[in-house]
């Protein structure tokens, strides 16, 4: 299988110039297609793309990073994730809140933070400590919100002794062996991000305005990685590299389940749910805001590996979310039609 389809849709979204470029891998059990097109950059002048360039994964630092060390505490037992998150913060005040409600989205966690942005780091992590639980939504809502994982984040820091973006280092990278996967990389080696004229080019540090206040206690963005990295990532998650220490096996086919707490909501444990069909197991997924995209059938053993920065020169890019749900569709088409 070539996955025509979806490298067509890749290759349209340049074009179109819905993204400056994009680096892709494509898993068909031992198969890989990888490739890179367009550029790295349009702004301040263009700059041709590299084999091994970084990309701020944004929210897929999520499930690459802090969910599985979240997953690897929780199978030695130092995590329960029935418990209220109180039990492991008690700054937090709203003591219906269990850890599986952070991971699943299901917490209810709502209210706003003024000048969330600008305020230092210890600041900012009081103020979502403190905000209200909404009781309609707690465990019958999902809300994708980037505060759980930072709650989550901040509960591994208390297990584990160590900044969150360490303990990923430690645990999840580092074990794996990704070549190139870092919180804190090379500028030199980092596609950029955003540009401006009166502050120039963001590029080797993180988008997300939390990510830069919290910077190592950030367990919802932050990670850098090239495409080689999240192949041989996605591959340990089909259960094709057996890396001792970091997951078992039976531990990751459990997330290809709804973990809401009342099994209906679609939402694994850290990682996002697609149904290709009535009879079919999900898929697991996860998004990023820069332009990247994770997505695994175990089953069928394939994987989908995209990364752009679709927010350069400027996240003002109303294209780009029809686009990916275009390409998702593209990608479940190439796998139904190869079956």
């Amino acid at each position: 299988m070539e996955f025509e389809r979806t490298q067509r849709v890749i290759q349209a979204m340049v074009d179109q110039e819905i993204i400056p470029g994009a680096s892709y891998g494509l898993i068909n059990g031992t198969d890989l297609v990888q490739h890179q097109v367009g550029v790295a950059a349009i702004k301040p002048q263009r700059e041709a793309l590299w084999p091994h360039a970084l990309y701020d994964l944004a929210s897929v630092t999520k499930v690459v990073g802090t969910t599985t060390v979240a997953l690897q505490l929780m199978k030695s037992g130092a995590l329960d994730i029935n418990r209220p998150v109180h039990d492991y913060l008690p700054a937090f005040q709203a003591p219906a809140v269990t850890v599986l409600n952070l991971m699943t989205h299901t917490s209810g966690l709502s209210g706003y933070i003024p000048n969330r942005n600008a305020l230092p780091a210890n600041d900012l992590l009081a103020a979502i400590q403190a905000l209200p639980v909404s009781v309609t939504n707690l465990n019958h809502r999902v809300v994708y919100t980037d505060l759980e994982l930072i709650l989550m984040g901040l509960i591994i820091e208390k297990l584990t002794g160590e900044a969150v973006q360490d303990a990923v280092t430690h645990r999840v990278l580092q074990p794996l062996g990704l070549p190139d996967a870092t919180f804190t990389p090379d500028p030199a080696q980092a596609v950029p991000t955003v540009y401006s004229q009166t502050t120039g080019l963001l590029r080797g540090i993180v988008h997300d305005p939390k990510g830069q206040v919290l910077q190592q206690h950030c367990g919802s963005a932050g990670l850098f990685a090239s495409v080689a990295d999240l192949t041989r990532f996605s591959r340990f998650m089909l259960g094709q590299l057996d890396v001792p220490g970091v997951l078992d096996q039976p531990t990751i086919q459990q997330l290809y389940r709804d973990w809401t707490p009342n099994h209906q909501l679609r939402r694994s444990f850290g990682w996002n749910l697609w149904h290709p069909a009535a009879q079919q197991p999900p898929v697991i997924f996860h998004t990023g805001y820069t332009g990247t995209l994770l997505m695994l059938d175990r089953q069928r053993q394939v994987g989908l590996i995209f990364l752009s920065n679709r927010v350069h020169p400027t996240v003002r890019n109303s294209s780009f979310l029809p686009a990916r749900r275009h390409l998702i569709a593209a990608w479940l088409a190439d796998i139904a039609n190869n079956e």
